[in-house]
């Protein structure tokens, strides 16, 4: 078992709890540990996503892992995380009236905050003033938190895929990805091939995650120019065949499976196993709302030793 792993057994507890609209697990961790990647520069970012066979296969939490009294995209939430699992963070960017960039999915407040109105609508100050709600709409201590916050938070602790709403200009993101000096961990998301040209233009020295998910989809990446080495191809939220991530992982290239949504059900009805037969077939990391269940099986597939290991910590 590797040291980064070492000891995650023991992170695990599951206690059923009675609620009225069924039985419910709750995961808690036994003790304080924290499980980390570390990167000093963009060299090492570069070097940790090229595929390799020996690489160590990942969770990445979906708008950062909410659970039960963690709401998603809350500092606080990624930090439970990472005390059971090293693990990609991925986090969504809006921005207030007057242009503050925060993490929030919804283009309104009233889901996952204390809230309402649309984030474009108000103000930072307006923001400051409230607090989130986790997926249950219950209220918790935490705070709206700003994308530079989120971006220092992340050096030395884990690595983000930063989704740009359609607000947000890029530049601006750019902008807080230099200024807070965090290019080794943040990548940042496109959907398209145009606007992921677009943010190579603007920022070639940092990653993106692009959406490719079959031939053409890699045909038409390699028509934008920008080199396999600044990609982590997103394949999806429908599994794709090991011939797929095959010719992705002779480019050097990690895929993201999309298994949020239907895959995860059938995981949580079928038993954690299915996680481990995704990446059997080829996915490297799992985008997923359940990463601490998901991780508890990937810790199986890694490697003995591995050339990624040096970027992996675990501390208690």
């Amino acid at each position: 078992m590797n040291k980064f792993y070492g000891g995650i057994l023991s992170l695990f507890l599951i206690v059923a709890c009675q609620t009225n609209s069924g039985e419910k697990a709750t995961l808690l961790a036994s003790q304080e540990s924290n499980h980390y990647i570390r990167l000093i520069n963009l060299d090492e970012t570069r070097q940790f996503y090229t595929w390799t066979a020996d690489r160590i296969p990942l969770v990445s939490a979906h708008r950062g892992g909410p659970y039960p009294g963690f709401p998603e995209n809350a500092i606080e939430t990624f930090e439970n995380v990472l005390r059971f699992t090293p693990a990609i963070i991925e986090l969504d960017v809006a921005m207030t009236k007057d242009s503050v960039l925060v993490l929030m999915h919804d283009d309104e407040l009233d889901r996952t905050t204390t809230g309402t109105g649309k984030v474009e609508d108000v103000t930072y100050e307006y923001i400051q003033g409230l607090f989130l709600e986790d997926n249950d709409g219950k209220k918790t201590d935490f705070k709206v938190s700003t994308l530079e916050e989120a971006l220092n938070w992340s050096k030395g602790k884990a690595l983000l895929t930063v989704d740009i709403k359609r607000s947000v200009p890029f530049e601006m993101v750019v902008d807080a990805v230099r200024e807070t000096e965090s290019e080794p961990y943040a990548a940042l998301i496109s959907y398209t091939f145009p606007a992921a040209k677009k943010l190579h233009e603007l920022a070639p020295e940092l990653m993106l995650s692009v959406t490719i998910r079959n031939e053409d989809e890699i045909r038409r990446f390699e028509e934008t120019g920008i080199p396999w080495t600044r990609v982590i191809a997103f394949t999806g939220v429908a599994e794709r065949n090991p011939e797929f991530n095959k010719a992705l992982h002779e480019k050097g290239v990690f895929t993201i499976l999309g298994v949020l949504g239907n895959l995860d059900r059938m995981a949580e009805s079928r038993g954690v196993e299915v996680y481990a037969s995704f990446v059997q077939k080829g996915a490297d990391i799992l985008a997923t709302d359940r990463p601490i269940e998901a991780a508890k099986v990937l810790k199986s597939l890694s490697p003995s030793t591995s050339s990624k290991s040096p970027y992996f910590t675990h501390v208690d």
